[in-house]
């Protein structure tokens, strides 16, 4: 049985550290960006194209670190750092210095994810209660959708945009003064000798590439998310230029969106147990497609509001099924640099739509490039199927609900998956 309260720390810390981070991100730096700097459909792809290529980085980095000194310590330290760079966001005073001091919050704050994403291996003891803390961990990231922007909001409406950057760093560090007392199972060791970090970081892309057990979930999510990466050069434009609202719209419908990932992470543990599959993880990410459409479709704020809430929900699934596929096929000694390479694919699936985001928006309009990101996840997803029925005959590592499932006379189509 895991260990509640350590479980309840690590918790506690992802909602709270989370609630200054998406305050900080929908209200203060997009806020800052489209409001105060006026910012153009190129300046925001530059913006998130910094963030998402620092954050790349740092997750690649924060991979390796986390299995050679474990979650608890590179998020202890990862956080600890961020705060001063929260704080600098205060400082800018035009557009290239805002996007400067995003790459560095990219840098700093991509290992703060990546070890939030691999404390549940090593707090559980078995494949149904890795999905239960799963479950918790990221019920706690999405609730901080629903409580984050809304302070943001707040706080840009009744104080300014700037004290939301220092909320941010003040959640922060109560997060390293709760995970500071956790104590984690220590990972099954494989014996071999330490080598470089550039070696032990192929060795963990070389295993994630050549399990379809990890290849498939991985990738799946970095379709996902090319169709998503529009939405971060152009969603607080959408706000700004098509509902015509102000920035604390932004925070307010995120809440709303905030409390459908918290539905839809409840949601996760009601799923019968045949869902918990790569067939299931297929239609979901069709689903985040659909969400999509329906969060964007309109001008009416009364379906944008309704919308927000559907695509969370849903969304709230996904995260909780993606981590769990992927937990479940990952050994001890590689978990950090597997949910390095989950994270980096999301982040890479995010960048290269930038590239593209500002002239189709300019060719087209805001609302039809985010209307055709909805329409790309749902048709990659779908064609994915085969393939997902296929990663559903193949065992994993850890028995969940879905290796339990399995048929007798199910078999690996490969010795090597």
């Amino acid at each position: 049985m895991f260990k509640n309260r350590d479980v309840m720390r690590v918790v506690s810390a992802r909602f709270i550290s989370r609630v200054g981070g998406e305050a900080a991100f929908f209200v203060g730096i997009w806020g800052k960006a489209a409001y105060t700097f006026h910012a153009t459909p190129a300046q925001l792809a530059v913006l998130m194209g910094a963030l998402s290529v620092s954050s790349i980085l740092g997750t690649v980095i924060s991979g390796v670190l986390v299995d050679r000194y474990d979650a608890r310590r590179v998020l202890i330290a990862a956080e600890a750092v961020f705060v001063p760079v929260a704080l600098a966001l205060m400082l800018p005073t035009t557009m290239w210095q805002l996007t400067v001091l995003a790459g560095l919050l990219g840098l700093f704050g991509a290992p703060v994810m990546t070890a939030a994403a691999s404390f549940a291996p090593f707090l559980a003891q078995n494949g149904e209660e890795l999905e239960r803390v799963n479950a918790w961990i990221e019920g706690a990231g999405s609730t901080s959708f629903i409580i984050g922007p809304a302070l943001g909001a707040l706080l840009a409406q009744f104080v300014s945009l700037d004290a939301i950057f220092a909320f941010d760093a003040l959640t922060s560090l109560i997060a390293v003064v709760l995970v500071a007392r956790v104590t984690l199972r220590a990972p099954e060791r494989v014996a071999h000798e330490r080598s470089s970090a550039f070696a032990e970081l192929r060795e963990g892309l070389r295993y994630t590439y050549a399990h379809r057990t990890l290849r498939y979930p991985i990738l799946i999510g970095t379709a996902t998310w090319l169709g998503f990466g529009a939405f971060g050069a152009l969603e607080p434009l959408f706000y700004r230029d098509v509902l015509r609202t102000g920035v604390s719209a932004i925070g307010y419908m995120n809440t709303l969106f905030g409390i459908g990932l918290v539905i839809g992470a409840w949601a996760f543990s009601r799923l019968p147990s045949r869902a918990v599959s790569a067939r299931g993880l297929a239609f979901v990410a069709a689903g985040v497609g659909v969400g999509a459409l329906l969060y964007v479709g309109t001008r009416s704020l009364v379906v944008v509001a309704i919308g927000g809430l559907v695509w969370g929900l849903v969304i709230g699934v996904a995260d909780v099924l993606l981590r769990v596929l992927i937990q479940n096929s990952s050994p001890d000694h590689l978990v950090g640099r597997i949910a390095g390479a989950s994270q980096m694919h999301r982040q890479a699936g995010e960048l290269l739509p930038l590239a593209l985001a500002p002239s189709m928006a300019a060719a087209f309009g805001v609302q039809a490039v985010l209307v055709g990101g909805g329409l790309v996840m749902a048709v990659v997803a779908l064609l994915s199927l085969p393939e997902a029925r296929a990663v559903d005959r193949v065992p994993r590592l850890r028995a969940g609900r879905a290796s339990a499932s399995l048929a007798a006379g199910d078999q690996p189509i490969s010795p090597n998956p």
